[in-house]
């Protein structure tokens, strides 16, 4: 089992930014990949940013959804329990709760977990 708890969303300006943190506890040694995701009011939850741990990049391979490239870096820990996503240039558009994601592979199969969500609100 894996926990999961978000933290840094908040209210913020346009053109501001934040830093979300996610921790992750319990059965993390089988961690093969953190993520974001976000959920706006009436929209689909959609990956924001995602790093996995690959055998050939063992810094992690990440990837993001093509409306933050450039505006959202995410990170990790060296244990890949801790995961962050720092914003910046934020847009109203980004206003959502954010969600962490933990992938744990098993060996015999994989596992996704999911934090309880942090909210973002982008406005003047």
């Amino acid at each position: 089992q894996v926990h999961l708890v978000e933290s840094g969303g908040g209210l913020v300006q346009p053109g501001r930014s934040l830093r979300l943190t996610c921790v992750a506890s319990g059965s993390i040694f089988g961690v093969a990949a953190l993520g974001w995701y976000r959920q706006a009011p009436g929209n689909e939850r959609e990956l924001v940013a995602s790093i996995t741990k690959l055998r050939s990049n063992p810094l992690g391979d990440t990837n993001y959804a093509d409306s933050v490239k450039g505006r959202f870096t995410i990170s990790r820990d060296n244990a890949w329990s801790t995961v962050y996503l720092q914003m910046n240039s934020l847009k109203p558009e980004d206003t959502a709760v954010y969600y962490c994601n933990a992938i744990v592979d098993w060996g015999t199969g994989s596992t996704r977990y999911w934090g309880q969500g942090t909210q973002v609100t982008v406005s003047s």
